[in-house]
């Protein structure tokens, strides 16, 4: 660590778009649901979507012109296939986007079946995203950290002195699938929700969980419990992807998941939307199933596969 850098702590002050912080060992890992909601999970994939940060940003005013962010990524890895690009993180000087970077090594979360999502964590050390040479003079920073990589964070250094920015005045609450969470995404401004925060000029809290948008009880409680100017859900694609239920099931588990929700926010705004397309299962139904041939999967992100089961028993 340069000398001339000094330390800031970590805490709530700082940290926006997440709904729990759980301290570590080494620091603070930002958690999307609730340690309530996280005890009720029950799958890898759900438990893995959640510590992705995806909307979650440290957020400050400083006339710092070096920043550095100690972290400890997890980084996704699917066995026979080729390793996916490092999680980017963005950098945002009053209110533009002008610097990204990434964090090599930290740990290597492998996935070796993708039915079962069983895996095997190979442990790695902590690095740091360094941003340099910015402008003089206070400023309003915000440093989103990579929305599909689990990020453990353990320093903030800068050349000058940081305090918290004061919340927006509005607060807009998304739920959603991998659509949402930012599955194709290439960094953590560029997802479809974080793009419409900026033009609403409205602060984010993005609960959009890849593959486990499947209207979980615990889920609406959370969304139930947390503050929120505007809430919107885009329901629907999980549950045909996972064919987890039928329509007899599916119309009252909505409702039931709206009903929680209302308890907690009787005259918020509620937006419900359904995904637009879904080109691999527009004409086949669920479960989307992993085809064994990768070089037939390599063009496409892990987990995404090219046929559904049906097709592929063929």
């Amino acid at each position: 660590m340069a000398p001339s850098l000094i330390s800031t702590p970590i805490d709530e002050a700082v940290l926006r778009g997440h709904l729990d912080l759980e301290r570590t060992a080494r620091g603070a890992l930002p958690h999307r649901l609730p340690a309530e909601a996280r005890r009720r999970i029950p799958d890898a994939r759900l438990a893995s979507a959640e510590a992705q940060p995806s909307g979650v940003r440290l957020v400050l005013r400083t006339a710092a012109t070096v920043i550095e962010l100690e972290t400890l990524p997890t980084k996704r890895a699917y066995a026979g296939l080729p390793p996916l690009p490092d999680g980017v993180y963005d950098l945002v000087v009053d209110g533009r986007l002008v610097s990204r970077t990434t964090v090599p090594g930290g740990n290597v979360d492998t996935v070796i079946d993708m039915v079962t999502q069983e895996a095997e964590l190979t442990e790695g050390p902590s690095g740091s995203a360094r941003f340099a040479d910015l402008p003089a003079g206070e400023k309003d920073v915000e440093i989103w950290l990579p929305h599909n990589e689990i990020t453990e964070l353990i320093a903030l250094r800068t050349d000058a002195p940081v305090s918290p920015q004061p919340p927006r005045d509005r607060l807009w609450l998304h739920h959603g699938s991998s659509i949402s969470h930012g599955s194709n995404a290439t960094h953590p401004t560029g997802t479809w929700p974080a793009i419409a925060a900026a033009a609403a000029g409205v602060d984010l809290i993005n609960l959009g969980f890849g593959g486990s948008a499947l209207l979980d009880p615990f889920v609406a409680r959370a969304i139930r419990d947390t503050p929120a100017d505007l809430i919107s859900l885009k329901l629907g694609i999980n549950v045909v992807n996972a064919d987890v239920m039928r329509l007899r099931a599916f119309t009252p588990a909505v409702h039931g998941f709206l009903d929680t929700i209302r308890d907690g926010h009787p005259r918020t705004p509620l937006l419900v939307i359904s995904p637009i397309l879904c080109p691999i299962q527009e004409h086949t139904p669920g479960p989307v199933m992993p085809v064994p041939r990768p070089a037939a999967c390599a063009s496409r992100p892990p987990g995404i596969p090219p046929r559904s089961a049906r097709e592929s028993s063929r």
